[in-house]
């Protein structure tokens, strides 16, 4: 995992603490990256905000923002320890199984819960030779990706196919099947939810006809839900 991190010493972090999802964290502490001690564990400054050290205790999650090759990162983590060398302080980080990209979102999102269905290609095959699709519900969609209820644990940057039902405003609607879906964050539902976990995902779609396809139906979404 540290292989993966690949985030060099003095990077800059701007930190959050994490939020429910529909939420956007905010990101107003600030740190730097010292190295890393394992496969899961590194260290940071002593986080700062309003210029004063910020104590965090070790059951609240940290989103840890930081920039690579030009696009903004994401590490989820808990603070594990408190390390000190000589006059320095340092927060032992230990980093759970999350790391995201934050996506500009150019598109309308809306918060809207429509069963989907989902798939790999990748997954074995049935008695009668075919992929059986799993459920889920989304908490959130536009033309260029949503968050979505699920109970299978996807890892950052898999691929799936993914269902959307037929919605409209009149009797026939507007379908869209087989989008492909690339995972940009994973994390679990909360407490008392239908489903395990929550995903993040973006839709590769060509900026043609497929892009106009999701904005149709995103419109057509907001039309029947009334959003």
């Amino acid at each position: 995992m540290s292989d993966e991190l690949k985030v060099r010493s003095g990077t800059k972090l701007q930190l959050a603490f994490d939020v429910p999802p529909g939420q956007e964290p905010e990101f107003n502490m600030i740190s730097t990256f010292n190295k890393v001690l394992d496969e899961s564990a590194f260290l940071i400054s002593m986080p700062m905000k309003d210029g004063k050290p910020l104590y965090v205790s070790e059951t609240q999650k940290l989103l840890l923002r930081y920039t690579m090759g030009g696009e903004p990162m994401i590490i989820a983590g808990y603070a594990d320890d408190e390390v000190k060398d000589g006059i320095r302080r340092y927060l032992k980080i230990r980093r759970v199984t999350e790391q995201r990209v934050f996506f500009k979102r150019a598109d309308e999102r809306l918060k809207v819960a429509l069963r989907i269905t989902y798939l790999q290609d990748t997954w074995p095959l049935d008695e009668k030779g075919k992929i059986v699709p799993e459920d889920g519900m989304t908490l959130d969609i536009s033309a260029g990706g949503m968050a979505l209820f699920l109970n299978r644990v996807f890892d950052v940057g898999e691929v799936c196919q993914v269902t959307l039902p037929r919605v409209g405003v009149n009797e026939e609607g507007r379908a869209v099947q087989d989008i492909v879906s690339a995972v940009c964050w994973n994390r679990e539902a909360p407490k008392g939810s239908l489903y395990r976990h929550i995903c993040g995902l973006q839709f590769r779609l060509d900026e043609g006809a497929e892009k106009q396809q999701l904005r149709d139906y995103v419109e057509n979404v907001k039309k029947k839900y009334k959003l």
